[in-house]
């Protein structure tokens, strides 16, 4: 089974703008009146509603969304709790926001760059000395951890594809072991050439984060992002493979020995290896409370909130920034992060006037999957409606 590519974000807002009327998004600034009635209206409330219908079905077992526009919000849900007893699903269940951790993980770096406690021009070497091999004789920059050009490749993980993790589900991999493979296998191009999305850049700014704090990454990701901005229903689970709280349970299709599918819950996992990159749990309200606070500059101020939306320079076709990543829509940009883990897709978004915002959480059949998925596309087309 082929990985779920990290332009979920990318790719979904394309297909919103390639599907035809559905597809015509309308952004009103902030700070000017609306010109017309079109840059008043609302959530398509029942193109969204019909983007939810019918689960559980073949590619989600529930769905959590929030959109928001000028003339209003629409919160919706739909699906079940879990699959044996049928009960709806929760409308505020926690879930596994994947890669929208790394949101988080930037936010906190660019937190202790405002508070000079990080150089974001500094290499990181000169912050880890003795992580990295004489391989790594070219300087890296924490900025260059934070927009993925580093050059540094992709740490082992437990196994290679579902079946193999699913085997070891519950072992613990230490973020420390995973930076060490990559670090083992040395560059994979200079720093500053390439752009290419890898968890392990956000592994080792994890381990920046406590090397100069003194503290847990998931402590002082808590002290500065999380608690200012009213995240009270999200944290990092570290080695307990639960979800505390209410939550709707995932699923993963596997295929039998005889040819047909069956759902596999996945809920229980330990996602230690994940960590700083993606083993937040969280909701929708927080993430976009999480989204509002950022964009608004509340959690990270000037200038470092300009590194969340500035792409590296020298690199035209970047579209992966400090923790975030955009689509043009039109004259506009939409910015956010995807996530998943087994059982669960995630996603946050919007223009940065926050004229039009999205977060939803679908528990997805098959999340890591490389294949569109309709429940997901039809979200994202009706919430740019």
């Amino acid at each position: 089974m082929r990985a779920r590519t990290p332009a979920v974000l990318a790719a979904s807002v394309v297909l919103a703008l390639t599907a035809g009327p559905l597809a015509a998004p309308a952004f009103a600034a902030p700070s000017a009146p609306a010109s017309s009635s079109a840059d008043r209206r609302g959530p398509a409330e029942e193109a969204l509603r019909a983007a939810v219908a019918g689960l559980p079905n073949q590619y989600a077992t529930a769905a959590l969304v929030r959109v928001g526009t000028p003339g209003g919000d629409w919160h919706g849900s739909a699906g079940v709790r879990d699959l044996a007893s049928g009960r709806p699903a929760h409308p505020d269940a926690r879930f596994r926001a994947g890669s929208i951790t790394k949101v988080v993980t930037a936010a906190t770096v660019l937190r202790l760059a405002a508070q000079d406690e990080i150089d974001l021009d500094a290499s990181v070497q000169s912050y880890l000395p003795d992580l990295f091999t004489p391989d790594f004789e070219q300087p890296i920059s924490v900025r260059q951890l934070l927009n993925h050009t580093s050059g540094i490749p992709a740490g082992d993980g437990l196994g290679d594809d579902f079946a193999e993790l699913y085997a070891h589900r519950f072992d613990t991999r230490t973020p420390q072991e995973e930076v060490a493979s990559a670090i083992a296998k040395g560059p994979e191009f200079d720093p500053g050439d390439q752009q290419h999305y890898l968890n392990i850049n956000y592994s080792i700014l994890g381990l920046l984060i406590e090397k100069v704090t003194g503290r847990s990454y998931a402590a002082e990701a808590t002290r500065l992002v999380l608690r200012p901005a009213g995240m009270r229903h999200t944290y990092f689970p570290g080695t307990d493979p639960r979800v505390r709280g209410p939550h709707n349970r995932g699923y993963q299709t596997v295929e039998r020995p005889d040819g047909t599918t069956e759902l596999l819950d996945v809920t229980e996992w330990n996602q230690a290896d994940r960590w700083a990159t993606g083993d937040m749990i969280s909701t929708t309200a927080d993430l976009e409370r999480l989204l509002i606070s950022l964009f608004r500059g509340r959690i990270v101020p000037q200038p470092q909130l300009e590194e969340m939306f500035t792409t590296p320079a020298g690199l035209p076709d970047a579209t992966l920034s400090a923790g975030l990543e955009y689509q043009k829509v039109g004259d506009k940009v939409f910015w956010g992060k995807s996530g998943s883990r087994y059982g669960y897709s995630a996603l946050i978004g919007g223009t940065r006037d926050l004229s039009r915002t999205l977060v939803y959480s679908v528990n997805s059949t098959d999340a890591k999957s490389a294949e569109p998925n309709p429940v997901l596309d039809a979200i994202t087309v009706a919430a740019l409606k």
